[in-house]
């Protein structure tokens, strides 16, 4: 399997092989996100689907990138694969490695 990683102003947010494609986006496991690069937000969506989604500013050095993150807390039990991983968006790069 391929791996991925998700960067931000240079800096490496998260690595991982172990990532879940789904939608066109991917889903790396938490313990392969740096976490002192999240803060999280009060912002969610709804997805008819996979429930709730709670986001997370992505923030490197002096870049910021407002809920340029989420995860799925407690996905819909269709979504169960996504439970526990973290997506990117918005000016966080993702590329395969």
């Amino acid at each position: 399997m391929a791996g991925y990683r998700a960067v931000l102003g240079g800096h490496v947010i998260a690595e991982s092989s172990d990532v879940v494609l789904l939608e066109g986006n991917v889903y790396f496991p938490r313990a392969a996100v740096h976490e002192e690069f999240l803060r999280p937000t009060r912002s969610t969506s709804l997805c008819p689907w996979k429930g709730i989604a709670s986001y997370f500013t992505v923030e490197v050095d002096a870049v910021r990138d407002r809920d340029a993150a989420w995860t799925y807390r407690h996905p819909s039990p269709l979504a169960r694969r996504i439970k526990g991983r973290v997506a990117f968006w918005h000016g966080v790069t993702v590329e395969e490695t």
